[in-house]
């Protein structure tokens, strides 16, 4: 672990798995992925990982904004405190970010509550620092319709951060995951669609390693795998399966090529594109 990166919340950290010498880690990132908990990255964001998993020329970095407490636990984790959780949750990411082969684990630290608070500025400033460290391609974040809060917060911050950018070091694209509510709904035309077929193993081994999620009362990994399969068989009606595990994802590139549009405007006009969809199939149908 480093303290050579500037962070604004105490216990801060950037993990580097290789022990490559910052800033030398960090300029060779390419793929970035930005979540509000820990965890949320290798459930969300495997397609950028699993893209970028023994590549010589694409390197994977993580960014978790929050610090874990709160988090809903059972099992042996039933007796733990905010800060014992934590203390695991944070060692659990940094696990994650050395099987996955990360070329950096971001653990920023900050409250839930700091995160949803629309006046803070801070995560905005190390998300900022992070960018402007590691120059990415493409982002990854929570998409829009997430129906958790501080998901939300932190996918709304993010795009705050990459608009302070000059227009020229901005990331190529920005999209938007699923966990607390799938894209199936989406029109296909504006689904972000990407196969992580091949490496379950890494897969089930990058979830698996968050046994205080999973024994604490919840079976992502099972949920997960099993959306990603539902999405591979149901994406196409009238066609064989081309792929056995998908990932959806929400375009949210336009948010960070133009600046006037608002968050709002983009998610209305998705749901727009849906709601026409529907509509026009019933009404040639009857």
């Amino acid at each position: 672990m480093s303290s050579a990166f500037k962070f604004s919340a105490q216990g801060a950290e950037v993990y580097v798995p290789d022990e490559l010498a910052l800033p030398k880690a960090l300029t060779r990132v390419t793929h970035l992925g930005v979540g509000a908990h820990q965890d949320d990255l290798e459930f969300m964001a495997f397609a950028p990982i699993l893209e970028c998993f023994g590549a010589e020329d694409k390197w994977f970095a993580g960014v978790t904004c929050t610090n874990g407490a709160g988090s809903a636990r059972d099992s042996i984790y039933a007796s733990y405190t905010d800060a014992q959780m934590m203390v695991v949750r944070r060692g659990e990411q940094r696990k994650a970010a050395l099987i996955g082969e990360y070329a950096a684990q971001f653990q920023l630290n900050h409250p839930s509550s700091l995160a949803k608070d629309p006046n803070d500025e801070l995560l905005v400033e190390d998300l900022l620092r992070i960018l402007e460290a590691t120059r990415p391609e493409a982002v990854y974040t929570h998409n829009l319709a997430d129906k958790h809060d501080t998901h939300v917060a932190v996918a709304l911050k993010l795009i705050t951060a990459i608009r302070q950018l000059p227009k020229a070091a901005r990331p190529k694209s920005l999209t938007g995951c699923e966990v607390w509510r799938d894209l199936d709904w989406m029109e296909d035309a504006d689904k972000v669609v990407m196969a992580v077929d091949g490496h379950e193993n890494l897969g089930d081994a990058l979830m698996g390693v968050f046994d205080s999620q999973i024994c604490g009362g919840k079976r992502y990994d099972l949920a997960t795998r099993g959306r990603r399969k539902a999405h591979a068989t149901y994406f196409e009606s009238h066609a064989t399966d081309k792929s056995q595990n998908l990932i959806f994802g929400m375009d949210m590139t336009p948010l960070i090529e133009d600046d006037k549009l608002s968050p709002d405007d983009l998610i209305k006009s998705y749901m727009k594109n849906f709601q026409d969809e529907v509509l026009t199939r019933l009404k040639g149908l009857q």
